[in-house]
């Protein structure tokens, strides 16, 4: 894996907080330095940026030297004797090319490559952002769902053991016991669930980061969201997508590269034209019967052009110029498709974020009011104006309305990112933003929580 900054990376290793990180900030920076895609996508980068060089070296020119030592042996038929020869050779040559259409096409065509990849990688780490957010927010939503599966187990063995007393001083019908009973259990069968998720969603986060993360901070109780700046113009903000997503950018980038390989297969119609030129040294000396020669050191040199017209290809020329022309069609149909579903995912993430305001404080009045419903239902239980199946439906609903709660919060949060991806603007600093607002521990809550 390559890495973004040695520093960085030998202090995320030698932090004692590496194994345990307390917020969002933290996760990130620890995911920036072990998630796998990420330093894939960097790599990727750094493949694509070296056609741009081939592609640049193929019109510079080109030496290359060569040196040969030959010894012949040779007898002539019905002649004693023999004769011995040796020969040596060496020298260096260079090719310049002055005009091919193909090589100079190429050359754009990577060189749209070349940026094409860079917005890649700043799509990439946009990307790693939302994931890291979304891995790290379905922790805390499990967190909160165990809490409330506790609360709710507590609740419920509470309401069998009163539903069990009550039957035996006669005060309550077996079908009461039943009910509480069933409640009790299934209940239980929560709690044993919620666990298990919070369990998956910690190796999630493991998975991103490459070590074990705890200690993770949540929203505090009177969190209120609030539209971000400069988010109020749907339209604005699609416009604004359209010109400055990375991912589109690269797209883009990649129909301009498509359309420069129709002018390279094209080229292979034009003519080619090259200047070349060679020094060369040689030798050669010898013995036979009788007596030896020895030839005079020769040297040659040369220089000119050459012209290559192509005449017929079998072809092969035709074939290459509509294969790039479907590959450009190919690309301009993804670019087309690609905008299309930018310009839909930016206006819903944007109604996300705006209705997610109005669904958080809606979540939070429901759990208000569940709350008390519950509470009542409980008081008038023991005073005989409500049954236990009364008990039984409002602390369902109460175990519902927090756990919609939970993830009505976070799904804001998550929302707020998705949004800042799609219009090019995430980066480090929304990540910052939203992690302050992240300030109490989850887990020691939910400790506290499990105590009561």
């Amino acid at each position: 894996m390559i890495r973004r900054s040695l520093a960085l990376a030998l202090a995320v290793a030698l932090s004692p907080l590496a194994a345990n990180a307390a917020d969002l900030m933290q996760v990130y920076e620890m995911a920036r330095n072990g998630d796998p895609q990420l330093a894939s996508a960097e790599s990727n980068r750094l493949y694509t940026k070296e056609g741009q060089v081939q592609a640049r070296a193929a019109l510079l020119p080109s030496l290359g030297g060569s040196a040969s030592l030959n010894r012949t042996r040779s007898s002539l038929d019905g002649v004693s004797g023999s004769s011995t020869s040796t020969s040596r050779k060496y020298g260096i040559s260079g090719e310049q090319t002055l005009f091919n259409w193909t090589q100079f096409a190429n050359l754009r065509t990577q060189r749209e490559i070349s940026k094409a990849a860079d917005f890649d990688l700043e799509s990439a780490n946009d990307d790693l952002i939302v994931r890291t957010a979304t891995t790290y927010f379905n922790v805390l939503v499990a967190i909160e769902s165990l809490s409330a599966a506790q609360t709710n187990e507590a609740a419920a063995k509470k309401q069998f053991d009163y539903a069990d007393k009550r039957l035996e001083v006669g005060l309550a019908p077996i079908t009461d016991v039943h009910e509480a009973r069933a409640q009790y259990d299934q209940a239980r069968a929560n709690t044993i669930l919620a666990r298990n998720t919070l369990a998956d969603a910690y190796q999630a986060l493991s998975e991103l980061t490459g070590q074990p993360v705890q200690g993770l901070r949540s929203l505090p109780e009177d969190f209120r969201p609030e539209l971000p700046a400069n988010r109020g113009d749907v339209d604005k903000l699609v416009a604004d997508a359209i010109a400055q997503n990375p991912a589109l950018k690269a797209q883009e980038l990649k129909v301009n590269a498509a359309e420069s390989g129709v002018s390279a297969a094209r080229g292979g119609h034009y003519p080619t034209l090259s200047l070349g030129g060679s020094w060369g040294k040689s030798a050669n000396w010898g013995d036979s019967v009788g007596g030896s020669s020895f030839g005079p050191d020769a040297t040659t040199n040369s220089i000119g052009l050459t012209l290559n017209v192509p005449i017929f290809s079998g072809g092969a020329t035709q074939s290459y110029v509509r294969q790039a022309l479907a590959q450009r069609d190919i690309a301009q149909d993804g670019y087309e498709q690609q905008k299309r579903a930018l310009d839909r995912n930016t206006r819903n993430a944007y109604q996300a974020v705006v209705a997610g305001i109005s669904e958080v404080e809606a979540r939070r009045l429901a759990v208000v009011s569940a709350q008390s419903a519950y509470d009542a239902s409980q008081v008038g239980l023991e005073v005989g104006t409500r049954t236990v199946l009364d008990v039984v439906q409002n602390q369902r609903t109460l175990f519902q309305a927090k756990l919609d709660y939970a993830q009505a919060r976070y799904t804001f949060l998550l929302s707020r990112l998705q949004l800042s991806q799609a219009i090019g603007a995430l980066d480090v600093a929304e990540v910052q933003d939203i992690n302050r607002l992240l300030t109490q521990d989850a887990e020691a809550q939910l400790a506290a929580d499990s105590m009561q």
